[in-house]
């Protein structure tokens, strides 16, 4: 029996996904003849509005004996989202084509409009940046990457430095109970710098960098001084250099933007004097005063998430704003000295308006400047602060941090049914504009989550302490099959849409809990080489399957634990097979795949397709 709709199949909707402002889309829906339905309307209404608008619909004659065909248009004149299921009128009384609530099922007859599906409007013209297309990011921790050697002339005491490379960050509280994350390894621009041919014969195209501005902590998202570098990494100059150096192998260097708060030992608050007499805590004169909310000063201030160190700026207020977006500012300095773009800590906590001026800003200075938002959901649909977001619209960000994306592929490998997750995967494919699902930020882990190896095929967290944590390691058993789920993750990560990022070590099985143990060195002289050849394998397969940069996506065979889909453009096809369960799977080639080239180990024989238990396969045409 044929659906009654399906948003995700271009027979029912076409075009399928998110669509510029004034495209006509077409919908056609498939309802039993015992049903006797006598109209047929599109309920579809603009998300800031109350009132919905019914369409009607046209019957079609021919589909078949059992089944009417009704079909409509209609075209949405504004940029935002709007909502539509279908009504009819049925011999027992009038009924409404919604989403279904069953995950095997696409759409369901309800007696009330419960439940509605999407339609993403975006900004005509909206365009992206082309060169992270087809490319790898790879994220660095700075101060845990690679340190050069060279020694930095630091007057701080307020630290430790800890000389063992591969020891343990420091996990506990010092005499007050406080985490004060001081201890330092001394990873540096330089160190990244010297790695950058390790990073480029990894295929990796983008570096995104965690602060590097002066602060006091080793995470470093508690600002100082946005104007500076921190003297622990080194100089301007040394940013300078990698920006160029990197360029030179192309790779683009991107900067990470801590926007909603500062450190409360910063040359703007200055709570502990470390700058003088200065700032918003010592001088309600202070040219950074109307930075920050004081509800009774100096003592009471809205801070982030209640931590006293990172107090809260008001992103509207015009001395900030023009401190960080004006022609002198801080987003434009750091992109003078070499940086194409930044990412923008906790995005859904910034105004609009704010990140449509660092947008406008950005672009003004370069076209092609990239701009990424840390946003842990759909973030085409996100609400915060009482209002829908306008994220992925066409005038704030290019691409987000794709957390549903790894929410999907952790969920399948520990044991999610395949077409649940794809059906994950697809409505994100469905909701986010075509320009923002081609530079997608896709990832496995990164500094806030616990390593993806660890997530994997270690023992859950389950709210344990850091003393746990600790102490806590893959047994042998369990390292050896975290590395074949990691391959299988990462396969996943880097063929779907938009672009993998590989948080550093990742590629290495690299393990940790939560912060500061997924912050651990990099282990040189220590790596898996086994899975950086994997990580190498996926970095080559991007560059020459051009389906990878902008193609299309559908769902293959997925069901149980066998998850497939293919990718293609005009130019390649590719098909991505995965295999979580214990058993080996064997399935005829998909149509036209047969004489296909099988990639990454996949085995092909006499049109037949084996793929081992925990295992990936791949075939170009």
């Amino acid at each position: 029996m044929y659906p009654l709709f399906d948003s995700k199949c271009y027979f029912y909707r076409s075009p399928f996904g998110a669509v510029e402002e004034g495209t006509k889309v077409h919908f056609q829906i498939l309802v039993p003849s015992e049903l006797r339905c006598s109209r047929a309307q599109l309920a579809i209404k603009y998300d800031e509005d109350a009132d919905w608008n019914f369409i009607n619909m046209l019957w079609q004659i021919g589909f078949d004996n059992t089944t009417g065909l009704w079909v409509c248009d209609f075209t949405p004149e504004k940029e935002g989202l709007y909502w539509y299921s279908f009504k009819i009128n049925t011999a027992e009384g009038q009924r409404f084509i919604v989403p279904s609530d069953d995950p095997n099922e696409k759409s369901q007859l309800s007696r009330s409009p419960w439940r509605s599906w999407q339609l993403t409007c975006y900004k005509k013209n909206f365009k992206t940046p082309k060169w992270p297309v087809g490319g790898v990011m790879y994220q660095i921790f700075p101060d845990r990457f690679y340190f050069s050697g060279e020694r930095k002339n630091i007057t701080r005491t307020d630290l430790t430095i800890n000389e063992n490379w591969y020891s343990q960050p420091k996990w506990w509280p010092n005499e007050q109970g406080e985490i004060t994350n001081n201890d330092f390894f001394m990873g540096d621009l330089k160190g990244i710098t010297m790695k950058l041919p390790y990073l480029a014969d990894l295929g990796v195209t983008c570096i995104y960098l965690n602060p590097i501005f002066e602060a006091y902590s080793n995470h470093r998202y508690d600002t100082g001084d946005y104007s500076k570098i921190d003297p622990m990494l080194g100089t301007e100059e040394d940013f300078e250099e990698l920006c160029s150096e990197a360029k030179k192998l192309g790779i683009h260097i991107i900067n990470d933007g801590v926007f909603s708060h500062t450190g409360s030992d910063s040359i703007y608050f200055n709570r502990s004097g470390k700058y003088g007499d200065g700032g918003a805590f010592r001088d309600q004169n202070s040219p950074y005063y109307s930075w920050y909310k004081f509800s009774n000063w100096p003592h009471n201030y809205s801070s982030w998430w209640g931590f006293y160190t990172l107090p809260e700026v008001n992103e509207t207020d015009p001395n900030f704003s023009e401190y960080i977006n004006g022609k002198d500012g801080i987003i434009r300095k750091w992109m003078k000295k070499g940086s194409s773009g930044w990412r923008i800590d906790v995005a859904d906590e910034l105004p609009d308006e704010f990140i449509k001026n660092i947008r406008d800003n950005i672009k003004d200075y370069d076209p092609d400047a990239f701009l990424i938002g840390e946003v842990w959901e759909d973030a085409s649909n996100k609400e915060s602060y009482g209002a829908r977001r306008r994220f992925l619209l066409g005038e704030e960000l290019d691409s987000v941090m794709n957390y549903v994306f790894r929410n999907a592929i952790i969920d399948y490998i520990k044991g999610a049914d395949a077409l649940v997750v794809m059906n994950s995967i697809m409505t994100v494919v469905e909701n986010y504009p075509k320009p923002v699902l081609n530079v997608l930020m896709n990832l496995l882990s990164t500094h806030d989550t616990e390593r993806a190896i660890t997530v994997l095929a270690g023992e859950p967290l389950n709210g344990r302490d850091r003393n746990w944590q600790a102490h806590k390691l893959l047994n042998h058993e369990e390292y050896v099959r975290g590395i074949k789920l990691m391959k299988i993750a990462s396969g996943i990560q880097y063929t779907l849409p938009g672009f993998p990022c590989v948080y550093y070590g990742d590629e290495t099985g690299m393990q940790g809990y939560k912060d500061p143990f997924n912050r651990q060195c990099f282990p040189w002289d220590y790596e898996n080489q086994e899975l950086i050849d994997w990580y190498k394998g996926l970095g080559k397969m991007r560059k020459v399957c051009t389906a990878l940069w902008e193609g299309e996506i559908h769902n293959a065979f997925s069901n149980g634990k066998f998850l497939s889909y293919i990718r293609h453009d005009e130019n390649t096809g590719l098909f991505c097979g995965f295999n979580t369960g214990d058993t080996e799977i064997e399935i005829d080639c998909p149509p036209g795949y047969a004489s296909g080239t099988p990639l990454m180990g996949t085995r092909m024989e006499n049109g037949k397709l084996y793929i081992p238990p925990l295992s990936s396969a791949f075939i170009l045409i």
